[in-house]
């Protein structure tokens, strides 16, 4: 799965603690600025690449199985961030205390990925490309259990309305239900748990180590796999394949950039317009028209997720005038 980036923003935003004395050798992300339009400018150019690699990904699928797609998208992915392998390289990012986490962070990345990437063999991409951005809901629940945050009642509300525009898309117990639904389901979770173990590694690893370690270790896990799927690819299926990872590694980088300068609330409504290029795209290249049930679930999805995304912003607002303590109603 392409990341929604209003699912990032929420984890990111966060305050960070100050370096340690161990850690205070690190070489520190670039300040934050306060330069909204040009976050805006940035989300905005993201959303064109995730989108591009998510149809492209899709148009693949008929011919090459999910893990082999995979596989050539991680392993362009991994080629971008050879320079920080490389000891010596201005670059190197593997200096790291948590290596561990890195890693199990990768294969959530791809796990979200992979699961994304099934589904869309056998769903219209709108149908997928909404499901997965209820990856917040998701993370509002596991930030209780792993970041000890306090989800208050109004950001339950717009939780349950978020699930209930997925009931509505996906229509369980009706002839229109398809199985597949679940796999942008299970991408979505893969998601939120990477974001969790991204909040959790914040203020001590910088984004190129992240995005470092999660190319080798999808490339390492999906290079185990695709031998037992594997489909000899033409020249064509691999000018695609590496259209998918430069697509997806751009606009994954650029949703980095784009938070350092604007807040998650400012960027988010922005980041919705994902959903409107794969409508495009669909419609352009597989003749996929959204039904209404597909419209009216990705309003409730969208309208969850900003509302979060506001609460998120009152919270932190608290946090900084209260210390220690966020609203019981945020």
């Amino acid at each position: 799965m392409t990341p929604p980036p209003a699912a990032a923003a929420r984890l990111d935003s966060a305050p960070l603690p100050l370096p340690s004395k161990k850690t205070a050798t690190v070489r520190k992300a670039p300040a934050r600025a306060d330069r909204p339009f040009k976050g805006i400018a940035l989300v905005l150019a993201s959303t064109v690449f995730l989108g591009t690699s998510d149809v492209t990904a899709k148009y693949l699928s008929a011919t090459l199985p999910s893990i082999e797609i995979a596989w050539i998208r991680f392993l362009v992915f991994a080629m971008i961030m050879t320079p920080a392998m490389m000891p010596g390289s201005p670059l190197y990012a593997l200096q790291t205390k948590r290596r561990g986490l890195h890693l199990l962070r990768g294969a959530a990345l791809l796990g979200s990925s992979l699961f994304f990437i099934s589904g869309l063999r056998f769903l219209p991409i709108a149908e997928a490309s909404a499901t997965g951005f209820v990856a917040p809901l998701f993370v509002t629940a596991l930030s209780i259990i792993f970041l000890g945050e306090k989800v208050g009642l109004r950001r339950w509300i717009a939780t349950g309305v978020g699930l209930v525009g997925v009931l509505i898309i996906l229509r369980p117990g009706t002839g229109a239900f398809h199985p597949a639904a679940f796999f942008p389901l299970v991408s979505a979770l893969a998601w939120a748990c990477t974001l969790i173990m991204t909040r959790m590694m914040s203020g001590s690893e910088r984004a190129i180590t992240t995005m470092t370690y999660s190319s080798i270790a999808g490339l390492l896990i999906l290079s185990a796999l695709v031998p037992f799927v594997w489909v000899m690819p033409t020249w064509h299926d691999i000018a695609f394949g590496i259209l998918i990872g430069i697509a997806s590694t751009a606009g994954q980088w650029i949703v980095v950039l784009a938070f350092r300068y604007a807040d998650a609330s400012v960027l988010a409504p922005f980041s919705y317009t994902q959903l409107l290029w794969v409508s495009l795209l669909g419609f352009l290249i597989f003749g996929e028209v959204p039904d209404a049930y597909t419209i009216t679930g990705a309003a409730f999805i969208v309208a969850s997720g900003l509302y979060t995304a506001h609460r998120e912003r009152v919270r932190q607002s608290q946090l900084l005038t209260v210390s220690g303590e966020s609203s019981p109603n945020a």
